[in-house]
């Protein structure tokens, strides 16, 4: 186990659980396929699934952004040198997960893809429990009061 005052991780779990959450449900789909609605539905849903996707996109890219301007590191299995609380920060405490989560969720939806969407929820809750609360308790022993403060007042996700 690493030290958490020093890296929340030696596995880098947010885009391994993403990447095998998406290839799972693709390969359920082929094997196991849910039923999609067609017609006017299945527009609505695409254009819903490209609109998610296409946020979740736009918020990965202000999160990596955000990253670099503040001159820390993106990677999650890295320890943090700075506490992030403006751009997509303002509105979660992890907002490349949120965005990773959109991505996911609105690809099945935009390609009718339905085990996408649990998918994404399952990646969601897995990072949450091998990533996040670790990454919290480093955030908590590097700064302290700091990292207090802005938890309190901002969402773990978006609410």
């Amino acid at each position: 186990m690493p030290d958490l005052a020093e890296t929340p991780n030696t596995i880098p779990w947010p885009p391994l659980l993403f990447a095998g959450a998406t290839i799972l449900a693709l390969w359920l789909q082929h094997v196991v396929p849910l039923p999609w609605p067609g017609g006017a539905w299945a527009a609505v849903l695409a254009m819903a699934g490209v609109f998610l996707a296409a946020a979740g996109i736009a918020l990965d890219l202000a999160t990596m952004l955000a990253f670099r301007r503040h001159r820390t590191t993106v990677l999650p299995n890295r320890g943090a040198t700075r506490l992030i609380t403006d751009g997509p920060f303002r509105f979660s405490r992890n907002p490349i997960y949120v965005g990773n989560t959109l991505l996911v969720a609105g690809a099945g939806l935009a390609f009718g893809i339905a085990w996408l969407v649990p998918a994404a929820l399952a990646a969601a809750f897995a990072t949450r429990k091998l990533a996040i609360e670790r990454e919290e308790r480093h955030l908590a022993l590097r700064f302290g009061q700091e990292w207090t403060t802005y938890a309190a007042r901002t969402p773990r996700w978006l609410i």
